[in-house]
């Protein structure tokens, strides 16, 4: 209950334009709003901008914030529409290829390289901070639009059809991409799990 009170205190004040208020805000929504950022963005100065932007975004939309959720959660879906658009606009890079890491198949139409099986004691690997870690550098070794697609569905856990809509994109696109992404991350990730 005093979280609710103190919530809606900070809002109404907000409103009024309370310069302490927005301080406040971003005291308490900052690291977290950075570290969703983190996970979409690649360079330190673009998740900064990413943030900055969401707050400056979240600050002129106070007045039409309904309250059907907690602020925390509106606060990280603005972010991630500003990591989207940051996302948008440097689409101008090379993407890297990810072809290589892909099943390749025969006339058949069976894998040409059967996949390795895993270790069986994968989810204690993915216990270990070690492996976490690992795991966030393979994702961020696929090209954006692959791990954009990634991040929404298996991180941010969208369904398909709101990720379609935030990447502006089919709903088979998405379909697309998130299976080839979960492909090309297996292949990275085989150096660590495949049995020996």
């Amino acid at each position: 209950m005093n979280a609710t009170l103190e919530e809606q205190d900070l809002i109404d004040r907000l409103r009024n334009k309370d310069a302490y208020a927005f301080e406040e805000l971003v005291r308490q929504h900052g690291s977290r709003m950075l570290a969703v950022a983190t996970r979409f963005l690649r360079c330190e100065q673009e998740r900064e901008d990413a943030v900055q932007e969401a707050f400056i975004a979240a600050f002129r939309a106070i007045e039409r914030f309904d309250e059907k959720s907690a602020l925390s959660t509106w606060l990280h879906r603005i972010t991630v529409n500003c990591c989207l658009m940051k996302l948008r606009s440097s689409r101008r890079r090379n993407e890297s290829s990810i072809e290589d890491l892909l099943p390749t198949f025969d006339e058949t139409g069976h894998q040409a390289k059967p996949t390795p099986a895993w270790d069986g004691d994968v989810h204690e690997k993915l216990a270990a901070s070690e492996t976490r870690q690992q795991v966030r550098a393979c994702i961020d070794q696929l090209p954006d639009s692959y791990r954009t697609v990634l991040l929404l569905r298996d991180i941010e856990e969208l369904d398909t059809e709101q990720t379609a809509k935030r990447l502006n994109t089919s709903i088979a696109n998405v379909k697309t991409r998130l299976h080839r992404a979960r492909q090309a991350l297996r292949t990275l990730l085989e150096p660590t799990f495949a049995c020996s």
